[in-house]
């Protein structure tokens, strides 16, 4: 649409300055030159119709033009308003065209030149000069207009390539955020729902021999599921614009004694063991961390059967934060089995650190998560 837009202007020029120009080649002028007649106005209207695809065929059209004006200055009558479109038809090949085939029209001009000023009547040196200079003039602002519309058409797909790579950053920083709350919904679902499960499987054994007994699980249960949702109206409030205030920091390593004291509640036997000086850690290393802990606590709990016995340690070292959660639960035939969806988030919070993940089967029974966090510079 837009090439046949071009073209129709470009006949429309062509019919209209080649019109003007017929008519004011038919002025009689005072000079030297040969008196307008037919042959000259025919030779001036050839000359302006290449015009009509100068951007379409440039290098053509020009040569095309080139001919009949040569012979009007040949024949006598003259540069004159033939000049004009041959003038015309170079900025066309030098604007829309590469630099070698922008060098061959001028070339051609200059050529065209010559040959008038050796084959025409003799004529003053200056005006076939003139014509040299003009032709360079042209040509050389055609050039600047090509060169202006690379370099706009190069901004613009530069834009257009930023916008693309903002766009698919953009995605990309979504399906993360997306993914990561999917993590945390996961970890503190599973982990209190996995809690409550056990309280009620054990308020369910002992609701007739001891109803009193019966009733403390079912506190813990209800005490764990306002907790959840206490975690979950934190995760979906980040998700809210404009409820800060039901906002409130993320759990790390300071909450882990209080974990670990409701695992215990739960029916799972843990201890914490600290080693090293603790010092300051990174807050999303924090995080990863305690979600390491509870996602190894809740597997322990869940798969680890009764009777199982799990031992948290926590080892501070310079370059390095060692966690890891041990049980003794259920031989290592069947560990296999054990890990779930949570692990596989806690691998992708440990490599996103630049940590180190074992997950497995321990030797002697039992079985063990444990990561080893870098830590730069000494923290």
């Amino acid at each position: 649409m837009r090439t046949d837009r071009t073209q129709f202007h470009d006949a429309v020029l062509a019919v209209t300055l080649g019109v003007a120009c017929v008519a004011l080649f038919l002025v009689p002028a005072p000079g030297d030159a040969r008196a307008p007649d037919a042959l000259g106005a025919v030779l001036v209207a050839l000359g302006w119709a290449p015009v009509a695809v100068r951007r379409r065929w440039p290098l053509s059209a020009l040569c095309a033009g080139l001919v009949p004006s040569l012979a009007l200055v040949v024949m006598g009558y003259g540069y004159g308003p033939g000049g004009v479109a041959v003038l015309a038809l170079l900025y066309s090949v030098s604007a829309h065209r590469g630099l070698a085939v922008a060098l061959l029209g001028l070339l051609l001009m200059v050529l065209a030149a010559v040959v008038a000023s050796l084959a025409g009547p003799q004529a003053a040196a200056s005006g076939h000069l003139m014509v040299v200079v003009l032709s360079a003039a042209v040509w050389s602002g055609g050039r600047a207009v090509r060169l202006r519309r690379a370099y706009l058409g190069e901004l613009e797909d530069r834009a257009a390539r930023l916008e693309r790579a903002r766009e698919a950053d953009t995605r990309a920083a979504k399906a993360e955020e997306r993914s990561r709350i999917a993590r945390e919904l996961h970890d503190v679902i599973a982990h209190h729902v996995s809690v409550m499960t056990v309280q009620a499987a054990a308020a369910r054994k002992v609701l007739s021999a001891d109803p009193e007994l019966a009733g403390e699980a079912l506190s813990a249960i209800e005490q764990t599921g306002r907790k959840a949702m206490a975690e979950m109206r934190e995760l979906v409030g980040v998700l809210r614009a404009g409820s800060p205030a039901e906002l409130g920091p993320q759990p790390g390593m300071s909450a882990l004694p209080a974990l670990v004291e409701r695992m215990r509640e739960a029916g799972l036997s843990t201890r914490l063991s600290v080693e090293g000086e603790p010092g300051p850690v990174p807050a999303g290393i924090d995080l990863a961390a305690y979600r390491l802990v509870q996602e190894g606590l809740t597997n322990s709990l869940r798969h680890a059967g009764a009777g199982v016995h799990a031992e948290v340690t926590v080892r501070h070292e310079p370059r390095e934060l060692d966690v890891a959660v041990i049980d003794d639960g259920r031989a290592a035939a069947t560990a296999g089995e054990r890990p779930g969806h949570g692990l596989v988030g806690i691998r992708e919070r440990v490599a996103l650190y630049g940590g180190i993940l074992s997950i497995g089967p321990r030797p002697g029974g039992g079985f063990e998560v444990r990561a080893k966090f870098p830590l730069k510079d000494g923290r």
